[in-house]
């Protein structure tokens, strides 16, 4: 192959060199991480399509809301063994790990846990793993325009985003032969009455990034699932009703994303709208005594599936389930933005084998109970000073 020339390196036949240079630009100055793209143009996922049923893994891991907190978020991944906590690179193998949804609001680090997020996505796919990452309410509430969740930290993050990603404009704009992108702020306010002046750019960086269409939605929240099935398990932010069921998971997954890829107009589907929705049910996920009959029957119209993972409601004693273990409830409140909880997370081996793991420190001394000694969850710890707990399949 002959080597280009100076006087072939110009605006003409490098466009997309020169726009894919400029991405990976604005992705480093905004996050501080490089995405394995070696081709131009290449598509963004690793698969373009939403998947609502995967197979069951030998190993299968879910981790609740991290709202806004990359910290705490990373000692959950180093907990759950799928990234290695110094170069935040997948460690996880094989493994199929899902995210059940709330990653924005409450904090302040809400782009960089997407750009990480995204990364992993990419590492885990070829390592021969997965990772899926679930529509919470607050993904929901933020695409839409509500953002009385926000942190000033938050909207902070999002202005200097907003900034990067002008700059990066600004460059692609120096060179004739490349197509001239659209202007995510063009029509956005200026000014937002009621709101303090600080705030007004942040505001401004995070409409044009969150909206339907919008810069970040498009290509790290329309790809997510609102529900999936994955072996046995299904997941879902904030639970499933016998109407939802009826109505179709692929149906709900495939409204989602093209909403959020700006085909439905505004407003968010029916299916995530109020609080019997899949993003705002708290039906199976608040309390002990939950209509088990209920749930049970919703179970039993999807083939194969013995129990509901969800998030949305903090658990202060931490992962726990109900009805026979058919309604697990993960999310610990892990943010500082939340209860700053101590990071604990799900993990379902074979299919049958179910632990919880977690960091509290509180159950070092505890001896391993099996199910046949007790009815329901039960301690064991390793030599880590890890607590894990094992509930019936």
């Amino acid at each position: 192959m002959e080597e280009a020339t100076s006087s072939d390196l110009t605006c003409s036949n490098l466009p997309r060199h020169l726009s894919s240079f400029v991405n990976a630009f604005v992705d480093f100055s905004v996050s501080g991480l490089f995405f394995p793209n070696s081709k131009p143009n290449t598509p963004s996922a690793p698969t373009p399509a939403i998947s609502t049923r995967f197979p069951a893994p030998s190993r299968l891991v879910a981790i609740g809301d991290l709202h806004g907190d990359l910290s705490k978020s990373l000692q959950a991944l180093a907990l759950a063994g799928l990234t290695d906590p110094f170069s935040l690179r997948w460690t996880g193998g094989t493994t199929v790990a899902v995210q059940v949804g709330d990653v924005l609001d409450r904090g302040g680090d809400e782009i960089r846990l997407l750009y990480l997020l995204h990364r992993l996505k990419f590492e885990a796919y070829r390592a021969g793993g997965e990772l899926l990452t679930i529509l919470g309410n607050h993904e929901i509430m933020n695409i839409e325009g509500n953002f009385r969740y926000v942190t000033p930290e938050g909207l902070d993050e999002f202005k200097q985003w907003g900034r990067w990603f002008r700059v990066g404009l600004s460059m692609k704009h120096l060179c004739s032969g490349l197509e001239k992108p659209s202007d995510p702020f063009k029509g956005i306010p200026t000014s937002f009455p009621g709101v303090k002046k600080e705030f007004w750019e942040g505001f401004r960086a995070r409409i044009a990034a969150l909206r339907p269409d919008g810069v970040l939605s498009r290509r790290f929240l329309s790809g997510n699932q609102t529900v999936v099935v994955v072996g046995d398990s299904i997941f879902v932010h904030g639970g499933l009703l016998q109407r939802h069921v009826e109505y179709g998971l692929e149906r709900i997954n495939e409204e989602a994303r093209d909403w959020i890829n700006g085909l439905k107009g505004r407003r968010s589907p029916t299916h995530m709208r109020g609080r019997d929705s899949v993003v705002w049910l708290r039906r199976f996920s608040e309390g002990f005594n939950c209509d088990c009959q209920h749930l049970e029957a919703i179970l039993s119209m999807i083939p194969g599936v013995r129990r509901m993972v969800m998030g949305h409601t903090i658990q202060e004693q931490g992962i726990n389930a109900v009805c026979e273990n058919r309604a697990i409830r993960i999310d610990v409140g892990l943010s500082k933005g939340c209860s700053n909880g101590l990071p604990e997370v799900l993990e379902i081996n074979g299919g049958l084998d179910l632990r919880v793991i977690t960091a509290n420190t509180l159950y070092d001394h505890r001896r391993v109970m099996r199910e046949e000694e007790k009815d329901g969850l039960a301690l064991l710890v390793s030599e880590s000073r890890l607590k894990e707990v094992e509930a019936a399949a």
